[in-house]
């Protein structure tokens, strides 16, 4: 499992030990992500406080762009924990991503509004987005690597799939979060002061996390570690460093934007941008929107490591075609449909028919991406392969879509989600290899009983 232990440990002893190091590392995913979403969950709260906009779905249309500004640092947080995690260890960079974003749940839950401060209350609001856009930047990829190597060999899809089990956790427990104070806080209150409230429980969630990684084993081998403080000999280049990426592992990384860019606009459509959609589009209030998104984001959750064992049995590729295709045919069905009901519970079913479809890409992409590269440079190319599709398209769909919906062409966002997944489909069609041998493979042991001799480096990269 780890390339740091080479003494032989039982197929019990190994599950074990992947249990504890997915756990703690996960935990942290799940309070990454919850501090992230709960932006966008509680926006309609207090939007007022920081945009000077009487017009609500202008003031909509300003804090979502906040909320895209969050993605514009990602590369450079990729980048920058993408090679700290190559170079230092997994377990430090999740450790350094995690304290960044306790910080900046702090800062907003005690952040002076526009009628104290004026127009450094947006220009606070955006400095803090940019870190935690930076930090949860490094937290992806890094994160991804580590659970797939973590993982034991022969279960990787179910153990990495608890990446997203976490991630939709984390925009769930915001969703839970805004469900109870709706109910607990009169609505006024809510709007005043209480959506501060979300802000501060994920800086607290934040300190436990890192405590409990702590005590995460590392995955990264002392060799690997030392090489990167070794100066690189004429013609070479160290671990981690943008120069070995793009010298030996430009094509993978360009692979793994392009898996990326349908799936992380799907998955911002349907989880994210959809709460949104459901107020302003369907017209459904906002409590029952809240109700809806909790039920069927809980379902997804679960659904996560189904698909996971799936891709066990199957492979990867099988996953990807079945969000790919039915992707690309029912995207238009679904939101159209949706934007045309009234009915909470048309709209649930239809909102988890969308996420059924998602779930081919978010439950075993993470992994796809970390077999795209070896340890010595998988944290930088999976953390920058997604995060510049993530920042390009992904972070902008809640902008994307609140521009269409102020204009009323509603159908040209539908168009846009239906394109965007079907570059990736082409991607998973021809760029992918199903049961191939990889680069974890080549390290840690192959998944598949079939798999052909070597791989990784010495076959096409691009076989996962």
């Amino acid at each position: 499992m780890s390339t740091q232990h080479a003494a032989p440990l039982s197929e019990a002893a190994q599950t074990r030990r992947a249990v504890g190091n997915i756990l703690k590392g996960s935990a942290g995913n799940l309070v990454e992500w919850y501090d992230l979403y709960v932006y966008t969950v509680f926006a309609a709260y207090f939007q007022a406080h920081f945009f000077n906009s009487k017009d609500e779905l202008q003031a909509g249309l300003e804090a979502m762009a906040v909320f895209s500004t969050s993605f514009l640092m990602r590369p450079i947080g990729a980048w920058f924990f993408g090679r700290y995690a190559d170079r230092r260890g997994r377990k430090a960079a999740l450790t350094l991503s995690v304290t960044m974003m306790s910080a900046g749940s702090f800062a907003i839950a005690v952040l002076p509004t526009q009628d104290v401060i004026g127009l450094w209350a947006m220009i606070l609001l955006v400095i803090v987005r940019v870190i935690q856009g930076f930090s949860v930047g490094g937290e992806y990829g890094t994160s991804a690597t580590y659970m797939s190597e973590a993982a034991t060999t022969k279960r990787r899809g179910f153990f990495s799939s608890f990446q997203y089990v976490t991630l939709v956790g984390g925009q769930m427990l915001a969703l839970l979060v805004l469900v109870i104070l709706q109910n607990v806080m009169p609505k006024g209150d809510l709007g005043e002061w209480g959506w501060r409230i979300p802000f501060a429980i994920g800086g607290v969630a934040a300190l436990v996390v890192l405590w409990l990684r702590r005590s995460m084993e590392e995955t990264v081998s002392a060799d690997q570690i030392n090489a990167a403080k070794t100066p690189a000999k004429s013609g070479e280049a160290q671990p981690g460093t943008m120069k070995l990426l793009f010298t030996g592992y430009w094509k993978p990384l360009l692979v793994c934007i392009g898996i990326t860019l349908g799936g992380t606009v799907a998955f911002y459509t349907y989880t994210n941008f959809i709460l949104k959609f459901m107020n302003d589009t369907s017209g459904i209030a906002k409590t029952d929107t809240s109700v809806i998104n909790f039920w069927a984001l809980f379902i997804f959750m679960l659904l996560q490591p189904v698909y996971g064992i799936i891709s066990d049995k199957v492979g990867r590729k099988p996953l990807l075609l079945w969000f790919g295709i039915t992707g690309v045919l029912f995207t238009w069905p679904l939101l159209s449909t949706l934007a045309g009901t009234k009915d909470p519970f048309t709209a649930f079913l239809l909102m988890m028919g969308g996420l059924l479809i998602v779930g081919g890409y978010t439950s075993i992409n993470a992994l796809v991406k970390a077999e795209l590269f070896p340890a010595s440079i998988r944290a930088l190319g999976v953390g920058l392969g997604y995060a510049i599709a993530n920042s390009l398209f992904g972070g902008t769909v809640p902008l994307i879509g609140a521009a269409f919906q102020t204009v009323g062409r509603e159908d040209l966002f539908f168009t846009y989600v239906t394109v965007a997944i079907a570059i990736s489909l082409v991607v998973y069609i021809f760029a992918l290899k199903n049961k191939k041998a990889t680069h974890l493979d080549d390290e840690q042991g192959h998944a598949w009983e079939q798999a052909p001799e070597g791989g990784g480096k010495d076959k096409d990269p691009l076989g996962v």
